[in-house]
This record gives structure tokens, sequence and C-alpha cells, in this order.
């Protein structure tokens, strides 16, 4: 009994701790959003996760080379939408240009790959809620 009481304690601290990590980001996400001129191409903050996806370009964020500059590339946040009546259904969108990735300050490039990891983040949890409301709407589906 004590090993499931202890695997619900750990598992409870895990939640919460996540929780506490996403309030955490969104905060750190928004002051960001603001701070690397984002604001002045997605005029609300919430109206960031209607994107499909965000990617980076001239800086890796693969876990092996985190932030290395990609030699010769322009450092710019690049946002996907998805428009189902659109002839090309997927079109990418510049939200911030920094020019050369050589360039950028130790903190710029913190602050952009701290933007694009921290989206992600949160991104992911609601995309989370999505599939687990769907998943609560199919337990009412007809099986008849």
């Amino acid at each position: 009994m004590s090993s499931a009481l202890d695997r619900l304690k750990n598992l409870t601290a895990q939640i919460s701790s996540y929780e506490l990590e996403r309030k955490s980001n969104l905060k750190s996400l928004e002051e960001l959003y603001s701070k690397l001129g984002i604001s002045a191409k997605v005029e609300c903050f919430e109206e960031l996760f209607s994107f499909k996806a965000i990617n980076l370009s001239g800086l890796s964020l693969s876990e092996d080379d985190l932030g290395a500059i990609k030699e010769g590339k322009y450092a710019q946040i690049i946002a996907i939408i998805y428009d189902k009546e659109a002839k090309v259904k997927n079109k990418n969108i510049s939200l911030a240009y920094y020019g050369r990735a050589e360039k950028l300050s130790p903190l710029q490039k913190k602050d952009i790959i701290s933007f694009v990891l921290g989206w992600r983040f949160e991104k992911s949890f609601r995309t989370l809620e999505h599939y687990h409301n769907l998943m609560a709407n199919l337990k009412s589906f007809p099986t008849e």
C-alpha cells in the first residue's frame, strides 16, 4: 500500500511541478513577446497559440548543439499557419528578423531561443488539453 501511495505522491509532485513551470514559462514568454518585437506582428499575445508551429532560422534548437550559430544564416522567428481553404495549405510568416546570426549578442541569442522553446512548451500543453477534450467527447459517441 505504501508503494502505491508513494507513486501517487510522486505523480502529484510532478504534475504540480509542471503546472508551476508552465505558469512561470507563460510569464516569461509574454515578456519576451514584447522584448523581441513580436508584438509588432501579432497584436494579441494569445493569438500566438493559433499558429501551427514556430520555428527559428539561423540558430540551432537541437539538443546536441542548442544555440549553435548557423554560419551565414539570418536569425529569424518564423510562424507557420495552416489555411485549409488556400491552395498552399501551410504558410510561413516572419514574426521577427534579427539580422546575421553571428552578430547576435549572447543575451539576444538566449532570449530568441527561450521564446521559441517556451512557445513550444506552452503549445504542447494546449495540444494535450485539446486531445484530452476530444477523447472526452468521444465517450459520448454512439456505438451503433
